[in-house]
Parts: C-alpha cells; structure tokens; sequence
C-alpha cells in the first residue's frame, strides 16, 4: 500500500522535502511508517522527531492521519490503509 507523508514547519526544513510517499506492507501501522521515516532521515529526525520504540512524537510535534490527531485515533498503533495522507508538523512557529 501507498501512503504521502507531508512535511510542515520545522521538520519540512529538516528533511528538506514537501512531501514523500511510501511503500508500506499491508497492515503497517504508524509506528511502522515513523520507524522508516527515521531510518530514512537519520540521527536528526531521531533526535527531535521521533525515536524508535518511544511511544509517541516528541515535545513540540504532532501527526495528523487523514485529518484526525493521533490522539483521537489510536496513536502510533493507528493502523494505515492504501492512500492514507500523514502530516507531520511542528506545533508551534517563531517569526
């Protein structure tokens, strides 16, 4: 299955992307989706994003599924589905 990810605020500067799509097994959840995520973006998406194995984003960050917080849904064992839109983005903006 496919999935876009986009990328807003402060993590849009830090993978240097807009947006990405990827190739996910069926029944991948977001945790899943974040693991690969952090393999593909390295030690920084690591240290500030998200950490394998935590629980949750980090401080300061926020992933919506569709439309929905993770919060609402079933956090990072929210199961995705074939043309599911992610958005990571960083909850708050300096000027």
């Amino acid at each position: 299955m496919k999935v876009r990810v986009q990328y807003f605020g402060y993590i849009k500067n830090l993978v240097n992307k807009k947006e990405e799509q990827y190739e996910l097994e069926e029944g991948a959840s977001l945790s899943d989706l974040l693991n690969k995520l952090a393999e593909v973006h390295g030690e920084a998406f690591r240290k500030d994003v998200y950490e394998p194995g935590l629980k949750d984003v980090k401080t300061g960050f926020c992933v919506t599924v569709n439309g929905f917080l993770i919060g609402q849904l079933a956090g990072l064992d929210t199961k995705l589905a074939d043309g599911d839109k992610i958005i990571l983005m960083s909850l708050a903006t300096g000027g």
